[in-house]
């Protein structure tokens, strides 16, 4: 079987795949509509999205169940992006600090922050982050701290200039670097993270037909709307405004 990633083992691979999957394991579950409902979930807004999107109301719904199990389901990929780089030769994942440290050759040290997407940081965090890579380049000398961007808006490695106190501040140490970049110089692969995202649904897959218990369990929230008032519509608004003037069980 032919394995095109040289910097880590398939079955340190698989292993690491699979131990995300199982981060998904209570979006597996079937949700019900008390789970549904347990932020109150808004009607308005559902007619709005149904109306002007020109959709059925089931399929409104069954967008925002997708929508619930996504904010869930970000923490594992972030488990997987982070943890992945424990079975890499020169790195490490602390169990506090930063998310990464990589130890060059000549060993020096990269301190790594990493994020998902480039726009998930205010400009408060982004300060926060900020100062914590500046305090670790005033406890250790030469080494750099990077902001790795899963999905940045192109390939780079950047210096990350920000504002403090109004003021643009850039250091040469403090750097801004798209997963891609980190990849190469951790690997010396240009290519080594395209090759990631190449090999993970096969080994996906793989997991998923080995495991029959990771099937998603159906979802009961539109059999109990429907229960509780054939108009779907008129369920949601029962549910919501159940006690304000106007709105009963029918």
């Amino acid at each position: 079987m032919n394995w095109s990633l040289d910097f880590v083992s398939r079955e340190d691979f698989k292993n690491h795949v699979a131990n995300t999957i199982k981060t998904y394991d209570n979006t597996l579950n079937a949700i019900d509509l008390k789970t549904f409902n347990s932020n109150i979930i808004d009607p308005i807004k559902l007619t709005f999205d149904s109306k002007v999107y020109n959709k059925d109301l089931e399929e409104v719904i069954e967008n925002e169940l997708v929508r619930q199990r996504d904010k869930t389901n970000t923490n594992a990929i972030g488990y997987f992006h982070q943890n992945l780089f424990k079975y890499i030769k020169n790195c490490e994942v602390p169990d506090i600090g930063f998310d990464v440290v990589y130890t060059r050759n000549d060993g020096t040290k990269v301190y790594v922050e990493m994020k998902n997407k480039h726009n998930t940081m205010n400009s408060s965090a982004s300060q926060k982050t900020y100062l914590k890579m500046t305090m670790q380049l005033l406890d250790e000398d030469n080494c750099d701290c990077y902001l790795v961007e899963i999905i940045a808006k192109k390939s780079q490695n950047i210096i990350w200039s920000i504002s403090l106190d109004y003021q643009k501040t850039t250091n040469e140490n403090i750097r801004r670097v798209s997963i891609d970049k980190f990849y190469e110089e951790v690997t010396g692969n240009r290519n080594a993270f395209y090759l990631i995202c190449k090999e993970l649904p096969s080994i996906i897959d793989e997991i998923i037909n080995e495991n029959e218990e990771l099937s998603v369990d159906e979802d009961t929230v539109i059999k109990e709307l429907k229960e509780k008032n054939p108009d779907i519509l008129k369920s949601l608004y029962i549910l919501a405004f159940s006690t304000y003037e106007g709105f009963k069980e029918e």
